[in-house]
């Protein structure tokens, strides 16, 4: 799917974006479904708050939020055929440069009008290290998306500094909150990605990478999928996402078949 000129791309900035993922029905369907999930499930908890000072100050001192659902194959079956759709999976392993792909898990943040929370730049890494980095995402746009609606902004060819100091600090669930310097990588130092209904970008969790506020009057949602190779393996026993493991593509050769292990995923 991707060209030598895109693949090299990638290797030099640690993202590519890509506009020939999903046709303009499956996108159709995908953005449709998504809202309908937020909506059936707004009686549920779903917001949350990305706490510390650091993040307090990007958000200009403001009230502002995010609601997320997490594990959305869980919840409906458009979102398990996103997950296996070939297009997005052949893109995925000509940059991971493996046939064996697993799934980590799935997430969708929606950010409100004139209240969306940012994100400071950071690398998913510390929130799930590997060994051999190979976990990349895939970021599905629900809508276009803009600096001014609280979009994606990268710093290009961040992924080659390897795992970066850890900056921390805990989101309204106490749940930690992990970022790099701002005062080395501000998000104000980011590259913005300006992106169509459809577009996924895809990165890898060694790239800085955060968003901007939502001040305007549409919202910005988004789907993510991250995923590794199948010969990769946790450093830590963290963010144990059920559906870990899932076999996307290929097949996965260290998965312990034994019987005392079938009920693990």
């Amino acid at each position: 799917l991707l060209t030598e000129d895109q693949l090299e791309f990638y290797k030099e900035n640690g993202f590519i974006q890509l506009s020939n993922i999903f046709t303009s029905d499956e996108i159709d369907e995908i953005s449709e479904e998504y809202r309908t999930l937020f909506k059936m499930k707004s009686d549920a908890d779903l917001d949350t708050t990305w706490g510390g000072e650091d993040m307090h100050k990007l958000a200009n001192q403001k009230k502002v939020t995010v609601s997320a659902i997490h594990n959305l194959q869980y919840h409906s079956a458009v979102f398990s055929r996103l997950m296996m759709n070939n297009n997005l999976l052949d893109a995925l392993e000509d940059v991971m440069d493996t046939p064996d792909i697993l799934l980590h898990h799935t997430k969708a943040h929606l950010k409100p009008p004139q209240k969306g929370a940012p994100y400071l730049m950071h690398q998913d890494y510390h929130y799930f290290p590997y060994k051999k980095h190979s976990m990349v995402a895939a970021f599905v746009h629900m809508e276009d998306t803009t600096p001014e609606n609280g979009g994606l902004a990268v710093y290009p060819g961040s992924h080659k500094l390897g795992p970066l100091k850890d900056f921390g600090a805990a989101d309204s669930r106490g749940d930690p909150v992990h970022y790099a310097d701002p005062n080395k990588y501000p998000l104000s130092g980011a590259k913005p990605v300006y992106a169509k209904k459809g577009d996924v970008v895809i990165f890898s969790y060694l790239l800085l990478h955060g968003s901007y506020n939502n001040e305007s009057d549409r919202t910005r949602g988004m789907f993510l999928m991250q995923v590794r190779a199948a010969d990769d393996e946790p450093t830590k026993e963290v963010h144990q996402s059920v559906g870990r493991g899932f076999v996307l593509r290929g097949r996965n050769r260290k998965k312990d078949a034994s019987m005392n292990s079938r009920f693990e995923h």
